[in-house]
């Protein structure tokens, strides 16, 4: 086998990756990242946990990406997840699986994860340029051949894979120079907007909430013709709005309705193991129970104490009413807030602070059996810098770490 001059530009799950298969292929691999560490996007990862993969087979697997998982099946033929999971395993890091099949270091720290891909790239010679920041790629007879950088270096190179990711998390350094450089080389760009982000609401409530964790209620999202509703799980109350899983698992497909120019509300089902029916019998019960007792006190078995006080103003009730002579059409307000509390239009946060980047090089562009350009010889994509992303859940590091894979071995043998 030739060797090859590979260099690989962007030190996070993508590149590592692409990094360690290419020097593992025995070829000439250079790794340069614009901060003066590699991972730091990767460290943040599952809140410092790092949720490096899921378990679920192929076909769930592809589901939970946003439209455009097909793409990916050639790249998880040479890296799944259970080959991910042997990967870190066979060099000395137990995983741990968890519930809905999330897979993390049992060490509970994305370091550790780090350290694993780090020792492998010592261990396949790959050489690091850190501080680097790319300003282009050189070009000669249409086939990439080499990277300018922005303090005046040239780096020559046979094969060239770029994996700068997206514009989420900027503080990582992901600021998109790589998919401006794919856009000026003639690739089509999606165009980029936030996923796995939180929301925004047009009302107060958050404001007096924040900080507030709800267990075990749904969510509702209606445009006023279509709903989207959600698994029973978390929902947390921010400064301007909502957040938790919940949130971030369907704030893509809220993401597309505000983009058509749609009015998105919420709706959160405080009890949604409850019919009305039965939630109408249940506080019937509570106040025939306890007749004399305050509604703000009988309240207390049903909601969280934050939440009283705001609730009761919503359903314009006095808190210190006893229950006895809450009317039945009172009654019945209180089962509605309980089941569908609005929390009014919602809009995206900034992209700056979503967990991955939506849109980039258009996969059209993309030999998704090689991660090469089908417009610039030599020149390969992975990682978040393409059109690809997912819901939590693993799915999106996997998708890093097996379009990294493919590239840095198609770059190597072709």
């Amino acid at each position: 086998m030739d060797i090859k001059r590979i260099v690989v530009v962007g030190g996070g799950p993508a590149g590592l990756m692409a990094a360690i298969r290419a020097g593992q292929l025995n070829q000439d691999v250079t790794l340069i990242e614009k901060n003066p560490v590699l991972g730091k996007k990767l460290l943040l990862s599952g809140k410092g946990r790092c949720n490096l993969t899921n378990l679920c087979d192929l076909d769930s697997f592809l589901e939970r990406f946003s439209g455009n998982g097909e793409f990916l099946r050639d790249a998880f033929k040479k890296l799944f997840n259970q080959d991910l999971i042997n990967f870190f395993e066979e060099r000395g890091l137990k995983l741990k699986v968890e519930r809905q099949k999330r897979v993390f270091p049992e060490t509970d720290s994305s370091s550790s994860v780090l350290e694993v891909l780090k020792k492998e790239l010592e261990k396949n010679k790959v050489k690091i340029i850190y501080r680097a920041k790319l300003q282009d790629v050189l070009l000669r007879d249409g086939a990439a051949k080499g990277l300018l950088l922005f303090d005046g270096r040239v780096l020559s190179a046979d094969k060239i894979i770029l994996a700068t990711g997206g514009v989420s998390y900027r503080q990582t350094g992901s600021t998109g120079e790589g998919i401006g450089i794919a856009k000026k080389l003639g690739h089509s760009v999606v165009s980029l907007r936030p996923g796995l982000v939180p929301l925004e609401t047009g009302d107060d409530y958050p404001k007096k909430l924040e900080g507030l964790t709800l267990k075990n209620i749904r969510l509702n999202f209606s445009d006023g013709k279509r709903r989207i509703i959600s698994e029973i799980g978390e929902l947390l109350f921010t400064a301007f709005g909502i957040s938790g899983p919940l949130v971030l698992t369907l704030s893509s497909k809220v993401s597309d309705w505000i983009k058509e120019g749609r009015q998105v509300y919420a709706e959160v089902d405080l009890k949604p193991a409850l019919s009305k029916e039965q939630l109408s019998a249940r506080i019937s019960f509570e106040f025939r129970l306890n007749p004399k007792k305050s509604l703000k006190n009988t309240l207390k078995t049903l909601l969280p104490l934050r939440l009283i006080d705001l609730f009761i103003e919503i359903a314009k009730i006095g808190p210190d009413k006893k229950v006895s002579q809450v009317s039945k059409l009172e009654r019945e307000s209180l089962v509605s807030l309980l089941k569908a509390l609005r929390l009014g239009a919602v809009k995206t946060a900034p992209i700056e602070v979503a967990m991955v980047t939506r849109g980039g090089v258009s996969l059209k562009d993309i030999n998704p059996r090689t991660m090469e350009s089908r417009r610039i010889k030599g020149l390969y994509f992975c990682g978040e810098m393409i059109d690809i992303d997912a819901d939590t859940g693993g799915f999106n590091l996997q998708a890093a770490f097996s379009t990294g894979y493919l590239a840095g071995e198609s770059a190597a043998l072709n």
